[in-house]
């Protein structure tokens, strides 16, 4: 496991660490620049290499400028534990272009620099940083606030989250910081509610090189709360003086807290918590809820180095007109984008922090029994199964944002409460509450608690989805008389769909936490309703609208008028073809090359379109497809190649051009006037006959109802999309093609669209659709066309493509032994497993699933690193393509 991140890129304080005239010996590499190149007229950006002495230890630091003489503030720059100096290099070359003078450096411990890990220690790390500062403010670059004290910021991921947080706590000159991905408490990250985080604890310390590494206090404590599974007060003490919350009172500094959703090393509350403190000493705090974390996903890197900049800039260069972001925002997953096979992502603002509880819901829960027993096993084995840390990108977070349910409770081992289905769409923003009454045959319960979202109907695990893999660990002292108890969920950002359940799981054991090695026995009741927090003020911003909804649709008049006018030119051209009469489309050996361009945009590609058909059109940016569409609506011709719709040759103007209705680049409307009246309007610019529209049809399809007697600047963008689409279906043409039709749309407009396509196609007339999200192609398309830099790569039927679905790819961390391959093949519910490139292909039988194989994988110690489905469209598309995305 590598938990090495990238890092990120005012008020006074009373106290500093050390003083100002510290010395700071360089002892290699001063004065020696290094011009770093750039790829366009941006000036270079100047690094300097040097080994400094500090306190004993020497630490590799790199010093980044760039532009005119003159002096700039400074920002510190640190990496994520295990990292190195060089893991933040490209930041620091992109915050020096833009005015700043970045100082990196490698940690105690990490990378050339020396010394023990002392995880950020006050008298180690933390006084480091200080020595850094007071050697940029005698550097004739930096921007000083007075003698001694430069104007600074400090940013960095994860570890190096941490030391921004206690920098500016512990030194008075920071003046304003950008911690992302990182820990307030680190006691209470690694021991929650007393509870040994044993997984990532073990990777915390293996991946600083083992005991050895650390300083002795902390190997000592390590060393004895790994063997006893048991965190002592002892060990919680130590950690929390290296914590940020230690100088909680301390850090006055304008503060960007950003933080992983999918993260059950740092989670959400680690920076609730933060923000709670901070804004309570009166600084400036806003709150950015990432995509990724430690356990995978986007992290977001432009997005964020873009607010953390913004941040810096209003902050560091004073400059009152950055743009700083929302207080509150929070990214939304929906849909797959195929240029490189990453979810795409939606921002949801406030304009105030809501905490983790904010516009509770009640959800009364019911059980198979209002009281319920269930059992810890000897050796607390097997273990239940949610996060397997160290899987990053490919774990099993990322499959249940996919809504694959991946979690797996053994029976006998957990107590399940469900809700009724719930009404309508809910949208879970903060942490769920619930308060149960606790009973051990043992002085002490430890518990794990955690909310599936639940789809279909009945008992079992089926449908379930576990959100972000995340689980709280309880820890309940004087249980053997019974306890009232009130948990406090995982803080996610998670829809429920509408008709989707809530189950409340209390499980005895988790793979990724200790639990008590003597058996016992747990019984539990509910004492009330589970509270969900929906945050109602939090709100994904509605696109914006297009300038083209406030134009008259002159355009497409014009358009229409000019194709009517020019149709009507007896221009020679290739007789109609009877043996495609039936064809909706045949493209044979097409080609385009732009004047002045250096390659062809289309090259030599074929393929045929039969009616009924939903066909998806895919590639990359700059494959080939919208000049395609362009050629195939003919707004412009080809260099070579010919396209026959219906047998007859495309060109402007072309008669059989009336069969092709379309939705490109979006259809103009009248905001005053409504819906009906504005596709009224589109048909009379046409010139065509009124009952030739078919207006009652297209309407139907496109399933608008009332609306359509509403003014069009009261629609939703779904709305407005699904009239678009009205309108390209006027008269109900044979051939529909759609560009990006969904774009824009939340997920249930998403749902909506794809079934408007399919009902259309299911006249016997043909659809093309040229889409991104590759989730949703898989759903609504019969036939696909790949393309990639103009060429064809694959056609055919969507099943050919994407293979069989019953195929998971395991990958491992090493090659798995033939023995355990066999072993794997003879299990339960698997087919068959064969050896692949960096794992296995795991073939489910009919009563197989991946919660079941997960926990056999654990159980035969096969090192794994990464869990998922294998052939879906996304990774067919990116296998066809071969990464040229």
């Amino acid at each position: 496991m590598d938990l090495r991140l990238p890092g990120l890129r005012g008020p006074r304080r009373p106290r500093r660490i050390v003083s100002a005239v510290a010395a700071v010996v360089v002892l290699a590499g001063a004065g020696t620049w290094t011009a770093v190149a750039s790829d366009d007229d941006t000036p270079a950006v100047h690094r300097a290499d040097r080994v400094m002495a500090v306190d004993g230890v020497r630490l590799d630091t790199s010093y980044f400028t760039s532009g005119a003489d003159g002096r700039r503030p400074a920002v510190l720059l640190g990496h994520g534990f295990g990292g190195t100096k060089d893991d933040v290099r490209q930041q620091a070359e992109d915050l020096a272009r833009d005015g700043y003078a970045v100082l990196t450096w490698s940690a105690r411990g990490f990378g050339k620099s020396t010394g023990k890990i002392g995880l950020n220690d006050p008298k180690g790390e933390v006084a480091d940083v200080s020595k850094l500062i007071d050697w940029l403010a005698r550097q004739p670059q930096v921007q000083l606030d007075k003698t001694g004290d430069p104007r600074v910021g400090v940013a960095g991921a994860s570890y190096g989250g941490a030391i921004s947080l206690l920098a500016a706590g512990y030194d008075d000159r920071v003046d304003a910081i950008a911690p992302a991905i990182t820990y307030w408490n680190l006691a209470d990250a690694l021991f929650p509610d007393g509870v040994l985080k044993k997984l990532w604890a073990g990777i915390f310390f293996n991946t600083g090189g083992g005991s050895a590494h650390f300083e002795p206090a902390l190997a000592a404590m390590y060393d004895r709360v790994a063997e006893s599974g048991t965190p002592d007060t002892a060990a919680r003490e130590l950690l929390e003086e290296r914590s940020p919350s230690a100088v909680a009172d301390r850090i006055k500094v304008p503060t960007l807290l950003l933080q992983g959703q999918t993260d059950s090393l740092f989670t959400l509350a680690q920076s609730d918590a933060a923000e709670k403190a901070i804004r309570a000493n009166g600084a400036p705090v806003d709150v950015d809820w990432i995509a990724g974390g430690h356990d995978g996903g986007d992290l977001e890197g432009a997005r964020v180095q873009a607010r953390v900049r913004g941040w810096f800039d209003r902050y560091l260069k004073d400059d009152k007109a950055a743009d700083t972001g929302p207080a509150f925002r929070v990214t939304r997953t929906g849909g797959v984008d195929s240029t490189d096979g990453a979810a795409q992502l939606r921002g949801a603002s406030a304009d105030s922090y809501p905490g983790l509880e904010n516009g509770e819901r009640s959800f009364p829960l019911t059980g198979r029994r209002e009281q319920q027993s269930f059992t810890n096993p000897p050796g607390a084995s097997p273990p239940a199964v949610s996060a397997l840390p160290g899987l990053g990108g490919g774990g099993l977070s990322q499959l249940s944002s996919l809504g694959v349910g991946v979690s797996l409770d053994f029976p006998g081992q957990y107590a399940a409460f469900d809700s009724a289905p719930v009404t309508g769409d809910l949208r879970v923003t903060g942490s769920p509450t619930v308060t149960v009454h606790v009973k051990s045959t043992s002085g002490t319960a430890v518990l794990f608690a955690k909310v599936y979202d639940v789809s279909g109907s009945g008992g079992g695990s089926g449908g379930q989805v576990l959100p972000s893999q995340l689980v709280t660990p309880v820890r309940v002292e004087g249980a053997k008389a019974g306890k009232d108890v009130t948990i406090t969920l995982p803080a996610i950002d998670h829809k429920v769909e509408e008709g989707h359940r809530l189950r409340l799981v209390l499980a005895s054991t988790d793979l990724g936490y200790a639990s008590p090695m003597a058996p016992a026995t747990y019984t539990v009741s509910l004492k009330g309703d589970l509270s969900v927090p929906t945050a109602p003020a939090v709100t994904t911003a509605a696109a914006p609208l297009p300038s083209w909804v406030w134009w008259l649709p002159l355009t497409g008049a014009a358009i229409a008028l000019a194709l009517l006018l020019t149709s009507r030119r007896r221009t020679a051209g290739p007789a109609p073809d009877p043996a495609l009469a039936e064809v909706p489309l045949q493209i044979t050996d097409l080609s385009k090359k732009y004047a002045n361009g250096d390659r062809y945009s289309v090259r030599d590609l074929s393929f045929r379109v039969e009616k009924g058909q939903v066909l998806g059109l895919l590639g990359p940016n700059g494959a080939g497809k919208t000049t395609t569409l362009r050629m195939l609506m003919g707004l412009i011709g080809p260099d070579g190649g010919e396209i026959r719709v219906f047998g007859h040759a495309i060109r402007p103007g072309a008669p059989v051009l009336s069969r092709v209705g379309s939705f490109v680049e979006g259809a103009g409307f009248l905001p005053h006037l409504s819906g009906r009246e504005n596709l009224e309007l589109y048909w009379q610019a046409t010139g065509r006959p009124a009952g030739d529209a078919h207006l009652a049809e297209a309407l139907e399809i496109a399933g608008l109802g009332d609306a359509l007697a509403r003014a069009v600047r009261t629609y939703s963008q779904g709305m407005r999309q699904r009239l678009a689409i009205a309108q390209a279906m006027l008269g109900l043409p044979d051939l529909l093609i759609l560009d990006e039709p969904t774009n824009g749309l939340d997920p249930p407009q998403i749902r909506e669209m794809r079934e408007v396509m399919i009902r259309y196609a299911a006249a016997g007339r043909t659809v093309i659709v040229s889409s991104h999200l590759l989730s949703e192609v898989e759903q609504s398309c019969t036939h696909l066309v790949v393309m990639d830099r103009g060429k064809l790569v694959q056609a055919g039927p969507v099943a050919e493509i994407v293979g069989s679905g019953d195929t998971l790819l395991v990958g491992t961390a090493a090659p798995v032994e033939e023995p355990v391959v066999e072993k794997i093949a003879a299990l339960p519910g698997v087919a068959s497993a064969v050896p692949a490139d960096g794992g296995l292909l795991v073939r489910l039988a009919a009563d197989g699933s991946a919660q079941r194989l997960v926990a056999e994988l654990v159980r035969l110690d096969v090192p794994v690193q990464a869990v998922g489905p294998h052939r879906r469209l996304e990774d067919a598309f990116l296998t066809l393509i071969g990464g040229s995305a």
